[in-house]
């Protein structure tokens, strides 16, 4: 009889779902960008900020060090699930752990990249440069000087605002591209295995089976 043990910690559980619901509150939201958009983009990047963090400080199978491993074990782990013989992990399997890494950091894209274009659109956010001060020059000066700064100023930033919206938006498509992907994941590791992952980041708990040979 498989003994059920608890895997998922509280904090782990409240951000993945946390972190479900903010992410596509802001992807959702993209075309708009008011201020749900924005705060949901803050949350999220609190939300993956917690998990680094408590990939190196919390409980055992919420470790990098757990669930991180090295690519020829990922490998042999993709291989099995191939034969169908995937070798179980009571944590993230290492396939699975790969993609929790590539998914923090294409989320850290994401809203980095917003908070640049925030910055650049609106002049607000942590990124947003001091305020422009207002000197006084000559007349003969301005004649001469103005039409060509101003064009200058205005091609760079309109420059720079399509650079990091490209990217904000490429990114944010690709991460829901892995969002599409995990799930995937889930579904098949789940019949695999003969376990309900989506119940486990619910209560916590997953059942203790015998290693695949």
């Amino acid at each position: 009889m498989n003994e059920e043990i608890r895997v998922w910690d509280p904090l782990v559980r409240i951000f993945h779902w946390s972190l479900v619901i903010a992410f596509f509150i802001a992807y959702l939201t993209g075309e708009e960008e008011g201020s749900l958009h924005i705060w949901s983009g803050y949350v999220v990047l609190g939300l993956i900020s917690f998990r680094v963090v408590w990939g190196f400080i919390g409980t055992r199978y919420a470790r990098f060090s757990d669930f991180v491993r090295a690519p020829t074990v990922v490998i042999d782990y993709l291989k099995r699930l191939a034969e169908n013989r995937p070798r179980h992990y009571i944590g993230h399997n290492p396939a699975g752990g790969w993609m929790v890494v590539l998914m923090l950091v294409t989320l850290f894209v994401v809203t980095l990249s917003g908070l640049k274009l925030y910055a650049v659109e609106d002049g607000l956010g942590p990124f947003a440069g001091p305020p422009v001060t207002v000197t006084l020059i000559s007349a003969a000066r301005a004649d001469d000087d103005d039409d060509e700064e101003y064009g200058e100023f205005g091609e760079n930033e309109a420059e720079g605002e399509e650079f990091w919206e490209e990217i904000h938006e490429a990114s944010a498509n690709f991460m829901l591209f892995l969002v599409l992907l995990h799930i995937a994941g889930v579904i098949i590791s789940g019949r695999l295995h003969d376990e309900n992952l989506v119940k486990a980041m619910i209560t916590g708990k997953k059942k203790v089976r015998p290693e695949t040979p």
